[in-house]
């Protein structure tokens, strides 16, 4: 069964999720907003939202209809943008390696896990994330839709990888499609492309962005998790790379690579990338480098290895691992602009640690920067989408004419970031494009 197309029975699944209605105009009274500019909260103050959008900001009462209003009073409790993930695998990361490969997902499975997963996610506060590679567009339309409750969704669609690169998933059996003409399993399921020369690479892009990606995903560097690529070698030709460039800026967006080492990261540059996923391996002088050009760093805090963890897997992840102890603080250093994610991959159970991971910043960063990376700085990546970003608006901040993604903190996340790490018991209020997700302080 084609898990790409199962995955549009999600538009379908409203029965499966109760769709919260829109309300017209929301009321937040008596907040203290995080100010991150200022680096702290502000004096008490009132936010009215109106159709999605923070309409008025005061620190004064906010005169409204009490017919036309949900009203929350806040009691002095910190408001905050929404969290942003900037590096997620939105169906990969709900399911197992062991389910991705069998025959028998079922409709009803697929639903449940996926649309679950989605609805789980904002729950913990994300309102917004990049998803950066798999079948992800049937679940962003049915989020869009109303369908079902889930963050905002910059979409990649399926990776773009060369044969033998990291984004080609065939099993030992399954052989070439160019020599043999039978397309692999993972290309079915609109996981990945495996695209070799500047037509292919063309054709993968435009049929990328023909499905609405709001940014191009290329493997440009070897992986941890793929079974063909060491971690050193670099993938793509800088034609072909090019030529991805080329095509995603004919539509007004941009290429991000996976990459880990200096050599696949500067080859990548000159062929005029403007975001880099992982860099793990990177040295000095190509950060630097990356800071000159005005590069996005999307970096991670990668899971530790695991007891059940293949052995192959583990000696590939050790200098990928050792090299993050390093790369943030020089990152820091040379003034990079950098993003957070957390790129979960066929671990269901490590979603649930998403907001642990956060924490995880703190060897390198202050409290308030951290917020504001994984709000703000996040927000501004999503951007760089430019005509094809999905959601016009700002995000990341809460200000006039910014998108309602809000979330109500029981406490203050500058002086405890802990409060961020416990969603179900700290964040009071969810708010999303202007419809109200949880409230506990309901009456």
């Amino acid at each position: 069964m084609r898990l790409f197309y199962l995955c549009t029975l999600l538009l379908s699944a409203v029965s499966i999720y109760s769709v919260r209605a829109q309300q017209k105009q929301i009321l937040l009274e008596n907040v203290r907003i995080l100010d991150q500019q200022a680096q702290s909260l502000t004096a008490p103050s009132h936010v009215l939202i109106n159709d999605g959008i923070i309409q008025k900001i005061s620190t004064s009462p906010i005169p409204v209809s009490d017919k036309e209003v949900v009203k929350i009073n806040g009691a002095g409790k910190t408001l905050m943008p929404g969290l942003i993930d900037a590096h997620v695998h939105m169906v990969f990361g709900s399911l197992t390696m062991p389910q991705m490969v069998t025959n028998d997902l079922s409709e009803e499975f697929l639903v449940n896990t996926i649309g679950q997963s989605a609805h789980n996610m904002l729950m913990r506060g994300f309102t917004s994330i990049r998803d950066v590679g798999g079948p992800i567009f049937p679940l962003k339309a049915a989020i869009d839709a109303g369908k079902l409750p889930g963050p905002r969704i910059w979409p990649s669609g399926a990776t773009i990888s060369q044969t033998a690169g990291h984004g080609d998933f065939r099993t030992p059996d399954e052989k070439s499609r160019r020599f043999f003409g039978v397309v692999s399993r993972a290309e079915r399921y609109g996981a990945t492309f495996i695209a070799d020369g500047r037509d292919e690479v063309l054709t993968a892009v435009r049929e990328n962005l023909r499905f609405g990606a709001s940014q191009i995903k290329l493997m440009a560097g070897g992986g941890t998790s793929s079974a063909y690529d060491p971690v050193d070698v670099t993938q793509y030709t800088l034609d072909e790379m090019k030529a991805a460039v080329e095509a995603a800026e004919d539509w007004g967006t941009y290429v991000t690579v996976h990459a880990y080492t200096p050599r696949a990261i500067r080859r990548a540059i000159e062929a005029g990338v403007k975001c880099v996923e992982h860099g793990q391996l990177l040295d000095e002088e190509t950060l630097k480098l990356i800071a000159e050009k005005d590069i996005w760093l999307s970096l991670q805090n990668l899971v530790d290895d695991t007891p059940d963890m293949d052995p192959q897997r583990i000696a590939k992840r050790k200098p990928v691992i050792e090299g993050q102890e390093k790369v943030w603080p020089l990152a820091k250093k040379h003034n990079v602009k950098l993003a957070w994610g957390t790129d979960f991959l066929f671990e269901p159970e490590l979603n649930e640690k998403q907001n642990d991971f956060i924490l995880r910043l703190q060897k390198w960063f202050t409290n308030a920067e951290i917020l504001k990376m994984v709000t703000q700085d996040n927000a501004e990546l999503l951007q760089l989408s430019g005509l094809r970003s999905p959601y016009p608006g700002k995000l990341g901040i809460i200000e006039e004419g910014a998108l309602a993604d809000i979330l109500l903190v029981n406490g203050d996340p500058l002086k405890d970031l802990k409060l961020i790490a416990n969603p179900s018991k700290n964040f009071v209020v969810i708010i999303k494009d202007g419809k109200i997700y949880k409230n506990t302080l309901k009456k």
